[in-house]
């Protein structure tokens, strides 16, 4: 099997190496179009009226001007030869939760992408807790067998996986794997005038509101999110 990843923190993240360890475990053939540097929130944004510029980055690694979602076209248009069997997205530095996060995300919109040209996709991100360092050995390890599971599990057209990795404290319980269905509230958003005529963001992710069992819920409780989301 061949993979494509891709992601919307830029080439050099460390959540993407995390993820092409996984890949590398369980493809025969994987392949890293991303974008040269931080792209995210940007949601399913192309690139149409200027150019795009790939840089070689070594073997089937390929840096792209461009947004996640055109990455994800570059590579399945231009750069790879055969088409792969699936795209995996991430893992993105921050949660990816709910219908709010999913329509902003970049990290979505690549596999999203994936998903509208037939190829099966996984997009995957990370909480992010305050005060807690984040072990990407250790991501890389719960994300890997939630992923080989996916890989076997059938797939209609159109629809693709999104994951949600928790962030536990030192010590704590490993997380468990749960499926589950996207939250519906949206964030509160809240911004801050000090300066008339200039707002500062000032909402508060980790304060978001939830209903049991719905991804942020399950997530924010220390456990492995994983939804099915269709196009």
């Amino acid at each position: 099997m061949i993979a494509l990843l891709t992601n919307d923190d830029g080439i050099d993240a460390e959540g993407l190496a995390a993820l092409q360890r996984v890949a590398s475990s369980l493809f025969d053939e994987v392949w890293v179009v991303a974008p040269v540097s931080q792209m995210s929130q940007i949601g399913h944004r192309v690139t149409t009226d200027t150019p795009i510029r790939y840089e070689e980055r070594g073997e089937k690694r390929f840096a792209v001007t461009g947004s996640p979602a055109d990455c994800t076209r570059v590579a399945l248009a231009h750069l790879m030869p055969v088409r792969p069997d699936w795209v995996l997205s991430g893992i993105n530095h921050g949660g990816n939760l709910g219908r709010h996060d999913f329509a902003i995300s970049g990290t979505v919109a690549a596999v999203r992408e994936a998903a509208f040209a037939g190829i099966r996709g996984i997009s995957l991100s990370h909480f992010l807790r305050r005060g807690v360092t984040l072990d990407w050995d250790k991501a890389a390890a719960r994300a890997a067998p939630v992923i080989a599971t996916l890989l076997d599990e059938p797939l209609d057209s159109g629809h693709f996986w999104n994951i949600n990795l928790p962030h536990p404290a030192p010590g704590e319980r490993e997380p468990e794997v749960v499926k589950c269905g996207q939250e519906r509230h949206s964030l509160h958003v809240h911004f801050v005038e000090k300066t008339p005529g200039e707002l500062s963001y000032a909402g508060d992710y980790h304060e978001r509101p939830r209903v049991a069992g719905s991804d942020v819920d399950i997530c924010f409780g220390g456990d492995i999110a994983v939804t099915l989301a269709s196009l």
